[in-house]
């Protein structure tokens, strides 16, 4: 596996990561039935576009149909669901770079419990606001998701609040993996998956479905060049701090934690690839998808098009594209979709 080293922080905060927990295709059919009508099962439709541009068969896994615009609603929900009573009641905690948080806030208010979200200053205006609006209590920490992580263990400690890790979480996890069941049930030849890859919850639970259904699919990780957490990890052999960068695909920022203890072993065994892309590669991605699919993407979630754009992914075979969330600034994504690059 080929990856780009982002830039990385001092090693002071690297310290050795726990022992792995891992999530295996039970754990992943076990929260489909859990989720199954309190989650959409999103469409996956044809890209003519991207077939023509790639030679092959290209469909686009559509999480923008989610109810928060994210496919984070799916780990939320599971997680959630998987507390036993006395632990929801508590209230839910959580850092996130804004999907995550949406979807915790989202599941907390269906389900009558009350939720605090902690993210940074990096996050946009309009994420923060989507979270207010569902009726959870906002904490703005610092400038990185580790800023934001911080003031979730003090609230945990202070407040007895239940945290719901935004990725490595075995719950989490197993709750995004049932995108990949979905693949496979919809696309039986499925040859290719082109994955967003932050954290690597997503990325992780999606490899885990695809690799033991057909263990001939490959698995792609796509992030951008500005402080990709994975690749580093990945390129390092153990998770490492990196800093974290604005980016267009501001979903994907922060760290995956030094003691991961869920994604980077998943991550690091079951990715056949990992692919790093510009901002104007992305903002490529982004007006693509609006232009030639007519869908409002946000930059996180236009990775999987821009790296077949960009040339740097060229699969054999039915590919799957993740359009992981369609959260985008309203004035940002006009401003791209009329030709600027950020």
């Amino acid at each position: 596996m080929t990856v780009i080293k982002p830039h990385l922080a001092t090693a002071e905060a690297e310290r050795p990561a726990a022992a792995p927990t891992s999530v295996g295709l039970p754990d992943i059919e076990v929260a489909a039935a859990r989720i199954t009508g309190k989650v959409e099962r999103t469409p996956l439709v044809g890209s003519p576009s991207l077939s023509r541009l790639c030679g092959q068969p290209v469909h686009l896994k559509l999480e923008t149909r989610q109810p928060i615009g994210a496919f984070k609603l799916r780990g939320a929900m599971n997680a959630v669901l998987a507390l036993g009573e006395a632990q929801r009641r508590r209230g839910l905690v959580t850092a996130s770079t804004g999907n995550h948080g949406r979807a915790v806030a989202y599941t907390a208010r269906q389900l009558g419990l009350g939720a605090t979200i902690c993210m940074s200053a990096l996050v946009p205006a309009n994420k923060v606001e989507a979270i207010r609006s569902l009726g959870a209590r906002v904490r703005i920490v610092g400038r990185s998701q580790d800023d934001a992580q911080a003031e979730v263990e003090r609230l945990v400690v202070a407040d007895g609040l239940t945290p719901i890790p935004p990725f490595d979480d075995p719950d989490v996890v197993a709750g995004q993996g049932t995108i990949g069941l979905e693949l496979i049930e919809d696309l039986p030849s499925l040859a290719c998956v082109l994955v967003p890859l932050s954290g690597g919850g997503l990325a992780a639970g999606i490899a885990v479905a695809v690799k033991a259904l057909r263990p001939s699919a490959r698995i792609i990780g796509v992030s951008m060049e500005r402080g990709a957490a994975m690749a580093a990890a990945i390129a390092a052999g153990r998770p490492v701090a990196v800093v974290e960068e604005e980016t267009l695909a501001d979903s994907l920022g922060g760290g995956i934690g030094v003691a991961n203890q869920v994604t980077f072993a998943l991550c690091r065994d079951l990715l056949d690839g990992v692919v790093l892309l510009s901002e104007a590669e992305i903002a490529a991605g982004i007006r693509h998808a609006a232009r030639e699919e007519g869908e409002i993407v946000e930059g996180a979630g236009a990775v999987g098009i821009a790296a077949l754009l960009a040339g740097k992914a060229n699969p054999q075979g039915p590919t799957a594209i993740i359009v992981s969330g369609r959260n985008i600034d309203d004035t940002v994504h006009r401003r791209i979709v009329s030709g600027a690059n950020a």
